[in-house]
């Protein structure tokens, strides 16, 4: 069977709302070539096709919404034992589809149930209607594997308060739907037994004609009912990054990347989610830790199609380079969780090595046609 569904649901007007479902239960739904390349040509088509008024994008199974990119296949091209040049086809095949997401002239409402994690947060966050469900476990854990928060992240991480970009990108930590959307990560809390309701409202609704359709007023009114009767799912769920919020400021605001890591380090927390993003800091990379610092720094005012070839770069230069086919061995291929990293810690990470990174290994950039 595919990997990714593709159907057309008629509403009643006489229009189509038009279903992405990736359909790769096993892997969690992860991000293969061959799905980013069955997606780009449809989405290509229903842009242009008069009849398709918006665009559903979910997943088969409840666990997991899209773990993530195919690094698996991007180790075996980089250790030798496939194609050399699977890891640029693959960057620039999944960073076109997300670019056309975030500049799609359609809605496109992203059912973000589960987890939602690397390749999944591009997808989600590209998406003009971000939904996530009381099992939405959202999170950017590049740092665990050698690698940094990409797929647009160098975009949406920068535009989030107070910090808190820089803190999830270091220390790969999960955020629920209550975070997600008071960080501006999704749109709408709605609970999970909603999900088909959603499409058959969408089908119900009166979409207009010619000049007289308002898809996105549509989807916003659809989603918004679904939203308040779904508000008794999530009263009892916490919020730790908002709670957290004025230490994550704190933390933050300090004059280098070594500075940063030395306090979170030195909070003494019996929270469990501080803890773990503790934890997961201290276990991460420090050349993904310094990297990421520099990165994020570097796309602050980055247009977004300058995001996309900046990430282009930087990930191809990534695979080219030990750290990263070193963090997917010890974590996903023998999992022995003991990555022997470049550096021991970000203090002794060589400044040449980081820039090394992000220099660009072309003349031209293969998505220098971005615009």
């Amino acid at each position: 069977m595919s990997s990714v569904l593709f159907t057309e649901h008629a509403t009643h007007d006489g229009h189509v709302i038009a279903e992405i479902k990736l359909n790769a239960e096993r892997s969690l739904n992860a991000l293969t070539l061959e799905m980013c390349e069955e997606m780009l040509p449809r989405l290509n088509t229903w842009a242009l096709d008069q009849r398709v008024v918006a665009v559903l994008l979910d997943s088969a199974g409840e666990k997991a919404f899209c773990a993530g990119g195919d690094v698996v296949n991007l180790y075996k091209a980089i250790a030798g034992e496939g194609d050399p040049s699977f890891p640029e086809r693959f960057f620039e095949t999944e960073y076109r589809l997300d670019y056309l997401l975030h500049t799609f002239p359609k809605p496109v409402i992203c059912w973000g149930n589960g987890i939602v994690m690397g390749g999944g947060m591009g997808l989600l966050s590209a998406s003009s209607h971000r939904v996530v469900t009381e099992t939405s476990r959202l999170a950017m854990p590049e740092v665990t594997i050698g690698l940094y928060p990409d797929v647009g992240a160098s975009w949406f991480l920068n535009r989030l308060p107070n910090g808190a970009g820089r803190f999830l990108a270091m220390t790969g930590c999960q955020i629920n739907a209550p975070d997600a959307v008071h960080l501006g990560l999704a749109d709408r809390c709605i609970a999970s037994h909603h999900r088909d309701a959603l499409l058959q409202q969408l089908t119900d609704a009166r979409w207009g004609k010619g000049e007289n359709t308002d898809a996105n007023g549509v989807v916003n009114r659809v989603m918004r009912e679904l939203e308040q009767t779904s508000q008794p799912v999530f009263a009892e769920l916490e919020a730790p990054i908002y709670q957290h919020s004025p230490l994550i400021r704190e933390l933050m605001d300090h004059d280098s990347v070594e500075q940063i890591v030395a306090a979170i380090t030195a909070v003494k927390s019996e929270n469990k989610w501080f803890s773990k993003a503790q934890q997961t800091l201290a276990h991460g990379s420090p050349a993904s830790i310094k990297l990421i610092d520099e990165q994020l720094t570097r796309a602050k005012h980055m247009s977004l199609a300058q995001v996309f070839q900046s990430e282009m770069a930087l990930s191809v230069q990534c695979c080219r380079h030990r750290e990263f086919p070193e963090g997917v061995r010890a974590l996903l291929v023998d999992k022995d969780g003991q990555p022997a990293w470049s550096y021991p810690d970000v203090a002794s990470v060589d400044d040449a090595f980081i820039h090394e990174l992000l220099a660009s290994p072309w003349d031209k950039n293969p998505l220098a046609d971005l615009s």
